[in-house]
């Protein structure tokens, strides 16, 4: 048996932050990864927004953490060249019963730390972006856009300078608490299987996080939430974008809304909706994108886009967000330590879903407060 000091489970956004963070405080890290590419489930299927952090309760974790993390995130990609844009936002009332929401969306992102929003009358709106209908808007300057697999890459990069290892098709398929450590038992795709005793394990596993913790023996499973599976689908825009920033509705339960999102490239997207999956575990996800799905779009689009034109939605990609609460409930980031469960060393990372990929660095110096206390 191999013994280790870090071991950080799941190669996505979260888990290569986490992983950096670590190596750069001369942790010795190994990160394990079931997938043949880094990031390749929810890190790789999302809008690739960079968050302000309006729409969080406040006081939860999504907000402190999505606040904390943009800061860290534009800084860092500046610093690391890592392509991105502060393309702006615009949250959208199309009706004048939803003007008070936009009230009360930018109440609440003030009590977050958001304290940049513009409320915009319908002509300053429209001199915003002249394809638009509404009678009001939010205008977020700190919204902004990245190439997510680039930052990954810088993400690894950084983590492989400071010694941590990349383990790739290595699933994680039992664990035990010991005295000694946290012992995992590992099986390559090839078949082979090894055993590493660990002194700190990070569950990053995303959407099989509950899966993984499961099966680590010593773990109370009244810590473990139920893994519920809301997916989203995407669909681009045939034709140029006749918008050059993010358009948002008021927030849909589950969701956002139908909104409208840009990549660097300048390519629009609409998405995602809420699709509940009928699962109990992540192996059982398909990600394929229905195109009848898009016949909901148009309608929900036309009420901030009316000039959107038929059959101009083309079916494009899916993610699922990884709930730990069902349909019609909000739930927070989870980020447990001993504290909570009692299992010396292991710390879990539960309902990682958007904001995660502004947040982030946030996590990761949050998971690092917990690993190495001053």
């Amino acid at each position: 048996m191999d013994s280790i000091d870090c071991v950080v489970i799941g190669a996505g956004v979260v888990g290569l932050a986490i992983a950096r963070e670590l190596a750069m405080a001369g942790r010795e890290v190994i990160i394990i990864e079931s997938e043949s590419l880094i990031g390749s489930i929810t890190s790789s299927r999302n809008s690739e927004v960079i968050h302000a952090g309006i729409y969080y309760p406040q006081g939860s974790a999504k907000a402190r953490l999505c606040v904390a993390g943009r800061h860290l995130l534009y800084d860092y990609c500046a610093s690391r060249h890592v392509p991105y844009r502060r393309c702006e936002k615009l949250i959208v009332a199309t009706t004048s019963a939803e003007t008070e929401k936009l009230v009360q969306i930018r109440t609440r992102a003030m009590a977050n730390g958001v304290e940049d929003l513009r409320l915009l009358t319908r002509i300053e709106a429209l001199a915003l972006e002249p394809q638009l209908q509404c009678v009001a808007a939010l205008l977020s300057p700190s919204t902004g856009i990245i190439d997510s697999h680039s930052f990954m890459q810088a993400l690894l990069a950084d983590a492989e300078s400071y010694g941590a290892l990349l383990a790739l098709q290595s699933r994680v398929v039992r664990g035990e608490a010991k005295s000694s450590g946290i012992r995992l038992d590992v099986k390559a795709i090839d078949g082979e299987e090894s055993t590493v005793l660990a002194k700190t394990v990070i569950n990053a596993a995303g959407l099989d996080a509950p899966a993984l913790a499961s099966r680590i023996d010593g773990l109370n499973a009244n810590h473990i939430p139920k893994p519920y599976f809301a997916k989203g689908n995407y669909y681009s825009l045939a034709g140029r974008s006749p918008f050059s920033r993010l358009i948002y509705p008021i927030p849909a339960p589950g969701g956002l809304g139908v909104h409208l999102t840009l990549d660097l490239g300048g390519q629009a997207k609409f998405g995602p909706d809420v699709e509940w999956l009928d699962i109990d575990n992540a192996i059982d996800i398909r990600y394929d994108v229905d195109p009848r799905r898009a016949d909901g779009f148009y309608a929900e689009v036309r009420k901030y886009w009316p000039d959107l034109p038929d059959h101009a939605l083309l079916p494009a990609y899916s993610g699922v967000r990884p709930k730990i609460l069902g349909p019609g409930n909000d739930s927070d980031f989870v980020i447990q330590d001993a504290g909570t469960h009692g299992v010396e060393g292991l710390i879990n990372l539960f309902g990682i879903e958007s904001p995660g990929l502004t947040s982030s660095l946030a996590i990761a110096q949050e998971v690092k407060a917990l690993c190495c206390p001053v």
